[in-house]
């Protein structure tokens, strides 16, 4: 605003320079020094950091003025409104409309000739300094938002790291939560009857010269107690292992979550899914994340999408695997190292990868279902 402010006061003082001193014909030396003097104060103000110093040189600019109207030329007065305007600026004022009329004091005092280009002149002098306060003010408003949004954004970056660690920190607890049941229950259910069972054959072992019936007796309980012991462990560990349709899916679902956290402004992603999922096989379930992760990379570096969609529809006779994208598709596809992959891990349990390129791009995935073609 400093820079507007100097070059109003310049186009002024150019006017004035060029109403007294050259178009009158009346210019001598004393307009000269006027001039001089009234260039030398007002070059200096900017240079001062102080605002006591600024404040006395406007004043001396001031008095300068007044004085070369009265003595000189009233055409000097056009210069005192934006003095006005640069007090108001070092005092860090926003303007009023009882300043503002200050520059219109001098009137009555004015020749009824130069009345016109004064007013003329305050009021446009008067819009430019409003009109750059508004702006001013305005763009010191939106930097305070954006501050405030940065440090908001901070913050709450800051919170979603907190919160990362604390869930790392909290699967890790869970871990070793499960670890400690799985061994408490091993050690309660499965400990007390395999120590039963190496008793007895403990047992059976030192009567068996004496007492082979007896020492039959006990190596038959033993082998009984370590068979249910062992009916115990594959009964826990089953229950503990998750089902292979709830862990492929929620591979699927964690690797989308992971990527939307990622590129929350870039793309969009989502995950739909319909059928008996209990007959998707592990390997199968591997072939439809690998395919996946090698669909939706091609989509984001190729594609120019936005939207990437994820659909597994489990059918009669066929798992339906598709990766599509919102993106700009191809007339003709070119099969690279990706999409030949993609084929022959389909290909390895006898299935088929269509693509389609035509709306966006599209590639679908066939896998038997149980072995049916």
């Amino acid at each position: 605003m400093e820079y507007w402010l100097i070059g109003n006061k310049g186009a002024l003082l150019f006017y004035v320079i060029a109403a007294t001193y050259f178009l009158s014909g009346e210019g001598g030396s004393h307009e000269l020094l006027a001039f001089l003097l009234y260039i030398c104060l007002n070059v200096a103000i900017p240079l001062f950091k102080h605002r006591t110093a600024k404040l006395s040189l406007l004043a001396l600019s001031s008095a300068l003025i007044v004085a070369c109207a009265d003595r000189l030329s009233p055409d000097f007065l056009l210069l005192l409104p934006v003095h006005l305007f640069d007090l108001m600026e070092v005092l860090d004022r926003k303007p009023r409309g009882g300043v503002i009329l200050l520059v219109l004091v001098p009137i009555p005092f004015l020749p009824h000739s130069f009345m016109p280009i004064y007013i003329l002149s305050t009021f446009l002098s008067v819009l430019l300094y409003v009109g750059l306060r508004f702006q001013l003010d305005r763009l010191r408003r939106l930097d305070q938002s954006h501050e405030k949004i940065r440090r908001e954004l901070d913050k709450l970056s800051r919170t979603l790291g907190e919160n990362e660690a604390y869930l790392r920190q909290s699967e890790y607890t869970i871990k070793l939560e499960e670890r400690n049941r799985l061994s408490q229950r091993i050690h309660d259910e499965i400990g007390h009857s395999m120590a039963g069972a190496l008793i007895q054959m403990e047992a059976s072992r030192r009567l068996f010269d004496t007492d082979r019936d007896k020492a039959a007796e006990l190596l038959g309980n033993a082998i009984s107690i370590s068979k249910e012991g062992l009916e115990r462990i594959r009964r826990a560990l089953k229950d503990i292992k998750p089902k292979s349709e709830e862990l492929g899916i929620h591979r699927l679902r964690l690797y989308l979550d992971e990527l939307s956290a990622k590129h929350n402004d870039t793309f969009s992603f989502a995950l739909t899914h319909e059928g008996d999922l209990d007959t998707v096989t592990p390997i199968q379930w591997k072939i439809i994340q690998e395919n996946m992760v090698e669909g939706i990379t091609n989509a984001m570096k190729y594609s120019q999408a936005t939207a990437i969609a994820v659909e597994l529809n489990v059918l009669n006779r066929f798992v339906k695997f598709v990766v599509s994208d919102n993106g700009i598709g191809t007339d003709k596809v070119i099969k690279g190292l990706g999409i030949v992959g993609m084929e022959e891990r389909a290909a390895s349990v006898g299935g088929t990868v269509v693509v389609d390129g035509t709306k966006g791009f599209r590639v679908t995935t066939l896998l038997p279902v149980n072995g049916k073609a």
